[in-house]
């Protein structure tokens, strides 16, 4: 069976009554650097009455820029695409010597035992900060200067409050000093902790409420692990994309699905940026197709723009079809 596939991704907005658009920025065009190869790919605006460029934001995304001069009803955006998703090997990559091993951060204070109650645990760690001290301090040697200030901003790293203060003390004490080896199995850990849901609501929650309630949509948990990241040392940032995958119906027939989906990547010295899916626990593969990479959430949504206030409504589809390549004679 062949590997091409044909996505076409409809997004359609319905408004009730004639709106003025602000510029609308749309990042739904596959990375430059995404490790499917993208054979076609065509983006339509609707209604065609618009300005549309293609432009590249600040952290290397492919965007289109559309502006309305005229009042709108509607605004529908169709992505097709044709990728090639032959199977790859997702550890193909080799780190630097200096990055095969990893030292844990350094512990200022005593780690919460791992057998305390929640509670009790965040009780703990509510006295440690407000000792002042930090519980943990980096150590150097991962990047080098250069990749240090070039990473500044997949670095930056927000105070754990309780929940994540314990899980970090808790992995800290049992992490693998193998820099891969810890990732893995990080990745696995946080996908059999947090519970999957759909949340069609808007917003990601915070690290510490994922924790808390210990289940989350995609995004969720992919900010969960950039966090996680981040404190451990390592550069990490958002990522979305499309996440196609092989499915059966309950007449057992295979079937491709495609959905919008989020997960981190973390900067590793040699291999670049590697895709660390937390909601299966897997490295990512062909089926993840990357849009957006960006230090945060919000800054990677599919659709952002100002429009006039207004009674809107959404709807997206995806269709996938399996493409028939005939076999070079």
């Amino acid at each position: 069976m062949s590997s091409h596939v044909l996505l076409t991704h409809q997004t359609r907005y319905r408004y009730d009554r004639p709106v003025f658009l602000g510029p609308q920025t749309i990042r739904l065009r596959p990375s430059r650097s995404a490790r499917t190869p993208v054979r076609a790919y065509a983006l339509r605006v609707d209604p065609a009455e618009c300005q549309q460029s293609w432009q590249q934001d600040e952290f290397g995304n492919q965007v289109a820029e559309v502006v309305f001069a005229e009042r709108v009803t509607h605004f529908d955006i169709t992505v097709r695409l044709e990728a090639d998703l032959s199977p790859r090997n997702a550890f193909d990559f080799t780190l630097t010597p200096e990055a095969r091993h990893w030292a844990p951060p350094v512990a200022l204070d005593a780690v919460s035992p791992a057998g305390y109650a929640p509670l009790q645990r965040q009780q703990q760690a509510a006295q440690q900060q407000q000792a002042g001290a930090a519980m943990f301090a980096p150590r150097s040697g991962l990047y080098s200067p250069d990749e240090q200030a070039a990473l500044s901003a997949y670095r930056a790293t927000p105070a754990a409050g309780p929940y994540l203060h314990a899980f970090l003390a808790d992995w800290v004490k049992k992490a693998s000093c193998d820099t891969l080896d810890m990732l893995v199995a990080l990745n696995r850990a946080l996908a059999g902790h947090i519970g999957y849901q759909v949340r069609l609501e808007p917003g990601i929650w915070s690290p510490e409420e994922t924790l808390a309630r210990e289940t989350g949509s995609c995004r969720d948990s992919a900010w969960l692990m950039i966090a996680v990241l981040r404190h451990l040392g390592f550069a990490a940032r958002f990522v979305s994309g499309y996440l196609l995958q092989s499915t059966r119906t309950a007449e057992g027939e295979e079937t491709l699905t495609c959905d919008l989906h989020a997960w981190a990547e973390a900067f590793l010295p040699g291999a670049g940026w590697v895709g660390f899916d937390t909601t299966s626990g897997l490295l990512t593969a062909q089926g993840h197709l990357p849009l957006a990479a960006t230090p945060a959430p919000e800054q990677a949504a599919p659709v952002s723009g100002l429009l006039d206030q207004c009674n809107a409504t959404f709807d997206v589809s995806m269709q996938t079809v399996r493409l028939v390549i005939p076999e070079n004679v």
